[in-house]
């Protein structure tokens, strides 16, 4: 992606959101939330898919895709070889051990629930990679690496996520903004390596909606200790695979 496409699809992805999520905001203000009144899920929703959106309008504007069935097909390849799968599973266990060893776990939720919430959570986050991870993260890490560009997008996917702080009724109102932030430094190395080792988008959303279930289900605390220790943790790790999967591929092409 060059960086025409990079720039066009972050400034659309906010423009979307904050307009969106700002009405959401500003109902607020008023007494009305997304709890209250069914038809604010409208510009809640649509906010939310904001990076999808943007991603699907940036690509076809730049004739990337050749339309929205060929975008579709490269956002849901899932196609891949099944150790990656098993490597969304890896991550996502070292997240939640590590939350679960430092904080515990308290009113955790039925665990079938994860099962019910899966299958939902392209809607709770999970489209949000066919921007992220199709388009910005990819596209940084050509040009400043893997390291820069995964602290990069964390720090823009935070602040995105910012309105959703003053909106009443959604999961990230009243949360510690710092502390959340922290966490996706962490899933955002995890993200990359995911996307660095598969170039799929599918195993990266299916990531982000195995989290999220997850998060609901476990319902973890959010401590200044243990989102530091998971985020090192996944951030450790993501470079040792990445770091192992460039050696790998020069010894294979000193071979060829």
């Amino acid at each position: 992606m060059d960086k025409k496409i990079l720039i066009q699809f972050t400034a659309m992805t906010f423009c979307i959101s904050i307009i969106t999520w700002g009405i959401c905001v500003v109902c607020g203000f008023f007494g009305i939330t997304v709890e209250d009144n069914f038809v604010l899920y409208i510009p809640f929703v649509i906010g939310g898919f904001s990076p999808a959106i943007a991603s699907y309008l940036i690509l076809k504007k730049n004739n990337e895709v050749t339309g929205f069935k060929n975008w579709i097909k490269n956002v849901f390849a899932f196609k891949i070889s099944f150790r990656f799968y098993l490597l969304v599973l890896s991550f996502n266990a070292i997240y939640f051990v590590s939350h679960i060893i430092i904080d515990g776990i308290h009113d955790m939720n039925p665990f079938y629930l994860f099962f019910i919430l899966l299958p939902l959570m392209p809607l709770g986050g999970g489209m949000e990679e066919a921007g992220w991870r199709y388009i910005l993260q990819p596209g940084l890490e050509k040009k400043y690496g893997f390291i820069i560009s995964a602290v990069l997008v964390s720090v823009i996917w935070t602040i995105w996520h910012l309105p959703l702080f003053f909106v009443p009724g959604v999961s990230q109102y009243g949360v510690n903004f710092i502390l959340f932030g922290i966490d996706l430094i962490g899933l955002t190395f995890a993200y990359g390596a995911i996307h660095k080792l598969t170039n799929s988008v599918f195993l990266c959303m299916l990531f982000h909606c195995v989290h999220n279930a997850g998060s609901v289900t476990f319902n973890l605390s959010d401590t200044l200790l243990g989102n530091i220790t998971s985020t090192v943790i996944l951030v450790t790790v993501s470079i040792m695979i990445v770091l192992f999967h460039k050696r790998k591929e020069h010894n294979q092409n000193k071979l060829v």
